[in-house]
């Protein structure tokens, strides 16, 4: 069952364009169930109608990739002071200036890292317990998202210093005293990625954005998946068409 939690009168959107969130709703509330769940997203708002009328919408169930000599993703992740917040969707660390990634030769600066449960994307039509979705966002505006699967496992000491930080309140971003994170203890060793084109995967859905999930998933123990169930137990999207769109698997 949803864990129920009330929904902000000013919703922050995941994958918002500033640098707390990678886009941002100042209307209609929106959830994961009832009325304002994912199937009603479209209507909720003229300005969500990409929500159900978009053709390139994610997430989507990564099956038949084909393989393919796509860049290697360079990763430039620094450390950042801590800062968490609850939006009322999900838990979502917002990173300072300083990190980004470089692939297929554009620098997209990392703005934040928000989670699923379960995952969004499926692999094969199997979802995971939980994904991290890294947000980025290049100079001129462009969204690239980094999905990291995570399957259950040993202890991450990464989420462990999130989950042991998390709001006691929703709507206000708290800084941890004396706490850095470093996004790079998040990612496999592994850096292979599948690619395709897509959207956000909130309102407004808005497409165009580019996303790179890894082949290889992170542990997590079944504990930390438990206390982040706490919070939110179903902020999955369901998976949309494809409609032609192709999948590709690094080399």
């Amino acid at each position: 069952m949803l864990f129920k939690r009330s929904l902000l009168s000013a919703a922050i959107v995941l994958g918002l364009f500033t640098g707390h969130a990678a886009a941002a709703d100042h209307g209609a509330h929106w959830g994961y169930e009832g009325k304002e769940g994912p199937a009603h997203w479209g209507d909720l708002k003229a300005d969500y109608a990409t929500c159900k009328l978009g053709k390139a919408q994610s997430p989507v169930d990564i099956t038949g990739a084909v393989p393919a000599n796509l860049d290697s993703i360079k990763f430039s992740y620094q450390a950042t002071p801590l800062k968490l917040i609850d939006n009322g969707h999900t838990i979502q660390a917002n990173y300072g200036k300083g990190s980004s990634i470089t692939v297929e030769g554009k620098q997209y600066d990392l703005i934040q890292v928000h989670f699923h449960q379960p995952s969004e994307e499926l692999v094969d039509g199997k979802p995971y317990p939980m994904d991290a979705h890294l947000v980025h966002k290049s100079k001129d505006g462009k969204l690239a998202v980094v999905g990291v699967l995570m399957k259950e496992g040993k202890e991450n000491l990464f989420l462990q210093t999130l989950w042991e930080n998390t709001p006691k309140k929703q709507g206000k971003e708290i800084a941890v005293k004396d706490v850095q994170i470093h996004l790079e203890n998040l990612l496999p060793k592994t850096r292979s990625y599948y690619s395709f084109a897509g959207s956000l995967t909130t309102p407004p859905c808005s497409e165009g954005v580019k996303w790179m999930v890894m082949t290889t998933p992170v542990e997590m123990s079944p504990e930390q998946i438990k206390f982040f169930g706490k919070y939110y137990s179903h902020n999955a999207r369901p998976v949309q068409p494809l409609n032609g769109r192709v999948i590709q698997v690094s080399q």
